[in-house]
C-alpha cells in the first residue's frame, strides 16, 4: 500500500469513527470523504478513487454522481437534489441572460475551486470549443454550494462538499479531467413528447444521441465537434477539426451507431404514442429557474429563512418520482397518460 492509499485509509477511518484527527482547522476541500459515502461505495464495489462523472437534468433539478467499477463502466452512486438554478430550459447563449449551461462540458483539476465564496465549486468550462465557435458567451459557471443561481447549478453546502471530495480523490487516483453531462430533461419518451413543440428540440436531440451512448454502455461518450454540433466517439473528429466546417464521414462503431439509432427510434415511437394519448399538451410556464421539489417543500411550508439553514445543513433525499412533477412549470399536469415510456436512469 502506498502512502497516498495509506493517508486515505486514516482519514476514512477518523470519518467513520468520529474522530476529530485534524480538529476543526483541517481546510474543508481537504476533509475524507464522509463515512457514510464511503460505506456506500464499498457496498456497490466502487473504489474511492476511481474515476467519476456527473450528469445534470434541469427540469427534474437533479444532479448524478457515477464512479467507474471494476469493469471500467460507470456506476451510479448517488442522486443529489438541486437547489437552485437559474433561466430557463435551453442553453446559454448571452453573458448575463442567466442561463445555466446545457452540453458537455469537461473538468480538469485547475477547474476546481476549493475557496469558492459559495463553499466548494468547480467550473464547467462554459463556453466549450462549440459553444465559443458559435458566439455563445459567458464565465464563471459552476457547480458550487448554497441556493443561489445567476447561471450556476447550486446544491446544498453538503452536497457540494460531498461532489468535491469524490472529485478530489478521483483526480489523486489518476482521472485526468471528468466528464459533465448538462441536460435539459431525462431524455426520456414522455419528456420527448412534451417538450416536441420547443425550438430547442433539434439542440437537445444532439444532446440525447451523447446521452444515449452513455445509457447504452455506461462508459463516457468521446466528445468532438463538426458541423455546428457534437458528435460522439467519432475517430476522425478530434481538438483539430473545425467545429463550425461541415461534418466529414464519421468514422464510428458500427455496432454501437446501430445501437444509438435503435434506441432513438423506439424512444421516437413511444413519444409519438405518448403525444397521441395527450393531444393537449399543457403550454410551458416559465419563472427563473428551478428548483427540486424537495426543498420548494421547504421553501412554501417554512419560508426562505429555513431554506437557506437547510442549505448549508443537510440535503434532502431527492425521491424517483420527484421527475414526473416539473418544479417549475406550475400548470403541468403530476402525470401524463405515457405509453411505454422508459424511467429515470439508474
Amino acid at each position: 500500500m502506498n502512502l497516498r492509499s495509506v493517508a486515505f485509509v486514516l482519514l476514512t477511518t477518523a470519518a467513520l469513527s468520529g474522530c476529530a484527527l485534524f480538529g476543526d482547522d483541517l481546510k474543508r476541500s481537504e476533509r475524507p470523504i464522509p463515512g457514510k459515502l464511503v460505506s456506500e461505495m464499498n457496498a456497490k464495489g466502487l473504489g474511492a478513487a476511481s474515476p467519476i462523472l456527473i450528469r445534470v437534468f434541469k427540469q427534474e433539478s437533479e444532479l448524478e454522481l457515477w464512479k467507474m467499477d471494476r469493469t471500467g463502466r460507470y456506476a451510479l452512486l448517488k442522486t443529489y437534489p438541486i437547489c437552485r438554478w437559474s433561466g430557463k430550459l435551453g442553453p446559454k447563449k448571452v453573458e448575463g441572460d442567466r442561463q445555466t449551461p446545457e452540453g458537455f462540458y469537461t473538468i480538469a483539476r485547475r477547474q476546481m475551486n476549493p475557496d469558492s465564496r459559495y463553499y466548494l465549486s468547480f467550473n464547467l468550462g462554459f463556453p466549450n470549443r462549440l459553444e465559443a465557435a458559435l458566439g455563445y458567451e459567458g464565465n464563471y459557471l459552476m457547480i458550487h454550494g448554497a441556493c443561489s443561481s445567476r447561471g450556476c447549478y447550486a446544491m446544498t453546502d453538503e452536497a457540494a462538499f460531498e461532489i468535491y471530495a469524490v472529485a478530489r480523490e478521483a483526480f489523486r487516483g489518476g482521472q485526468p479531467a471528468f466528464q459533465v453531462e448538462a441536460l435539459p430533461f431525462r431524455m426520456t419518451p414522455a419528456n420527448l413528447a412534451l417538450h416536441r413543440d420547443n425550438p430547442n428540440m433539434p439542440f437537445w436531440r444532439n444532446l440525447k444521441e451523447g446521452s444515449d451512448v452513455f445509457e447504452l454502455t455506461r462508459k463516457a461518450p468521446r466528445v468532438g465537434y463538426c458541423g455546428g454540433r457534437y458528435v460522439f466517439n467519432a475517430d476522425n473528429v478530434d481538438a483539430s477539426t473545425d467545429p463550425l466546417l461541415p461534418c466529414p464521414p464519421l468514422q464510428v462503431d458500427a455496432e454501437l451507431a446501430a445501437a444509438v439509432a435503435a434506441k432513438a427510434a423506439k424512444d421516437d415511437a413511444a413519444a409519438a404514442a405518448i403525444a397521441a394519448a395527450n393531444p393537449a399538451m399543457p403550454a410551458m410556464s416559465y419563472v427563473d429557474g428551478g428548483m427540486h421539489p424537495a426543498f420548494r417543500a421547504i421553501l412554501q411550508d417554512k419560508g426562505a429563512k429555513k431554506l437557506s439553514k437547510m442549505t448549508s445543513e443537510k440535503t434532502p433525499v431527492s425521491q424517483p418520482d420527484a421527475a414526473l412533477a416539473d418544479p417549475y412549470t406550475p400548470d403541468l399536469p403530476a402525470r401524463l397518460t405515457v405509453v411505454g415510456a422508459s424511467g429515470p436512469s439508474s
